[in-house]
């Protein structure tokens, strides 16, 4: 329990007492004037009720600020659960356009890199083609200057300078 509520069920509670305690005193007529009539009746008894409708009012008015509290805690309750499914649809709606975006960005990647083979392949054949005829024209030179050469000693006639014969045998 609150200390608020506890609080006033004491104060009630010493009222009642005060009021078992003092009932004579409560009773006792008394002429108390009404600004336009006079009457005759207890002072206490009549206090007693204004306390006891003024008690009763706060407790309806309490019941009043419970009930609207309540009423809008759902409300509220209401607005965030219809928030927060909003929010859901909002970033399934987002995955799925991120799911899209991811896949034609994929196809992109995937068409860019069989062109980029394709390319890489038609430059690697023309390499190899390259290098083949670079070989073969390496071969018929290389036929070339083995023919000619074949020729030479054939001929007798190599262009060199005849090898020079020294004795070693004889230095001293």
């Amino acid at each position: 329990m609150r200390i608020n509520t506890l609080l006033l069920l004491v104060v009630l509670a010493f009222i009642g007492v005060f009021v078992a305690l003092n009932w004579s005193a409560f009773m006792t007529p008394t002429t108390l004037s009404l600004g336009v009539a006079v009457v005759q009746a207890p002072l206490g008894l009549i206090m007693l009720g204004m306390l006891a409708f003024l008690t009763v009012l706060f407790l309806v008015f309490l019941l009043y600020l419970q009930g609207s509290a309540l009423f809008d805690a759902r409300r509220c309750t209401r607005e965030l659960q219809a928030n927060r499914e909003l929010a859901e649809q909002a970033e399934a709606s987002r995955f799925t356009e991120l799911r899209g975006f991811l896949e034609v960005e994929l196809k992109k990647l995937a068409s860019l890199d069989a062109e980029s083979r394709a390319a890489l392949a038609a430059r690697l054949e023309q390499l190899d083609h390259d290098l083949r005829a670079a070989v073969e024209q390496s071969e018929v030179n290389l036929s070339a200057y083995i023919g000619e050469l074949e020729d030479r000693i054939e001929r007798g006639t190599s262009g060199l300078p005849p090898p020079r014969l020294t004795d070693t045998t004889t230095e001293g």
